[in-house]
């Protein structure tokens, strides 16, 4: 496989007009247009109309993550207001046990207005299901970027019920506005479940019940699996060569049946929205790797370049094989995966994704894909008035 470090992320360029980035979704998920670029011709439908592209006795695969009120407002004795916005949960590790705590927890966390902020701890009190309960933050260390807060409470009440009393969802920053009431609904996917991300997978965005439903009709087998959705995916490419850019991390969890599912489907599926992709991309190295007799199934961002290619199912075969050595129902890993032109796609054989920022690394994963082809795509959604990024329009591509 060619090793994409040398790739200038200059080409990777594209007009974006302020105007053309939606600031709200449409009234109606569903009646969004839709994209599709179908060996290399392109055409464009309505979203709901998606299930007539599809091919029958295919697996899709959704990501069921949801956001949560990532961020977090105190105010200094003085005044000044200190933002803490919740990356990662750092203890306890595991996102579902982090958020059941009752007492305290650690999270890694982007602190605004730090400099406000010198020494001792933060406090605010808030009301929770009825209950009064006192919320402290103190730092407790640095963390890469980030800073590693511990959080304590008095009260019966878990960490998920008290972000929910008094976080604030977060939107994308390009959206340049504050969250309003409207998106804690449509700023989550209809089929979100595990709470973790702080940012939506939204080309799941566009699903309804409905559409799901059509879905179900036309024989096509649907699958979850769970990747939250990290800030790092609004960090841009600084350097001139994608060599020079850190890939973030993200947390993901997949069932042992969804696994049996890609196996039964010949290794192959159609992945909704980037963050799938990744999780499927992944599991392929993971199986190696546990082939390999590895026992941390962590994927670094250059390793799909330095590792020989197995046949699909034989990958998926190991990974099977490592949850069952383990007595695992579901595995819980991590990925800092890049997929960029010069990769090759081992699972993923459709994708359903939104319209990509300039530049990003989101971009590059729609060209390898695409093989190169992302202009033709581009240059039809900005002369036909589709509207971009996360609550714009989305496509169906079909190499």
């Amino acid at each position: 496989m060619n090793n994409p470090k040398n790739i200038h992320i200059s080409d990777y360029n594209y007009p974006l007009p302020d105007e053309r980035i939606a600031k709200y979704p449409l009234p109606k998920r569903d009646e969004s247009k839709l994209l599709i670029y179908n060996h290399g011709e392109v055409s464009q439908d309505i979203f709901k109309n998606i299930p007539n592209y599809l091919p029958t006795n295919a697996l899709m695969v959704f990501n069921n993550t949801k956001v949560i009120r990532a961020r977090l407002h105190f105010h200094k004795e003085s005044g000044a207001l200190i933002e803490i916005f919740l990356l990662e949960p750092s203890f306890p590790a595991e996102y579902q046990e982090n958020f059941a705590t009752k007492e305290k927890c650690n999270w890694y966390c982007l602190v605004g207005n730090s400099k406000k902020w010198k020494n001792g701890s933060l406090y605010q009190d808030i009301e929770v299901g009825g209950k009064k309960v006192q919320l402290s933050a103190t730092r407790i260390g640095t963390h890469g970027t980030s800073q590693e807060i511990l959080f304590e409470w008095d009260g019966d009440v878990a960490w998920s019920e008290l972000i929910e009393a008094t976080g604030e969802l977060p939107i994308p920053p390009y959206l340049n506005r504050k969250t309003e009431e409207s998106d804690l609904k449509t700023y989550q996917t209809v089929y979100s479940k595990i709470k973790g991300s702080v940012a939506a997978p939204t080309a799941g965005l566009h699903f309804t019940p409905e559409v799901l439903a059509d879905v179900d009709k036309h024989g096509i087998d649907r699958e979850e699996v769970t990747l939250h959705v990290g800030a790092g995916t609004f960090k841009p490419v600084k350097s001139e060569e994608i060599g020079g850019h850190d890939m973030h991390t993200e947390h993901i969890a997949v069932r042992k049946q969804t696994i049996e599912k890609l196996i039964a489907h010949n290794g192959e599926a159609i992945a909704v929205g980037t963050t799938s992709v990744r999780t499927l991309e992944s599991l392929y190295y993971m199986g190696i790797r546990a082939l390999n007799g590895e026992e941390d199934l962590h994927i670094p961002q250059w390793t799909p370049y330095e590792t020989e290619s197995i046949p699909t199912v034989d990958a998926l075969n190991g990974l099977l094989a490592y949850m069952e050595k383990h007595n695992l129902d579901v595995l819980q890993s991590s990925t800092q995966i890049i997929i960029a032109p010069g990769y090759q796609y081992h699972i993923v054989k459709l994708m359903v994704t939104n319209f990509h920022q300039p530049q990003s690394t989101l971009l590059l994963l729609v060209s390898a894909f695409l093989q190169g082809d992302w202009h033709k795509i581009y240059d039809y959604a900005l002369a036909h008035d589709f509207r971009f990024l996360s609550y714009g329009d989305s496509s169906l591509l079909i190499p």
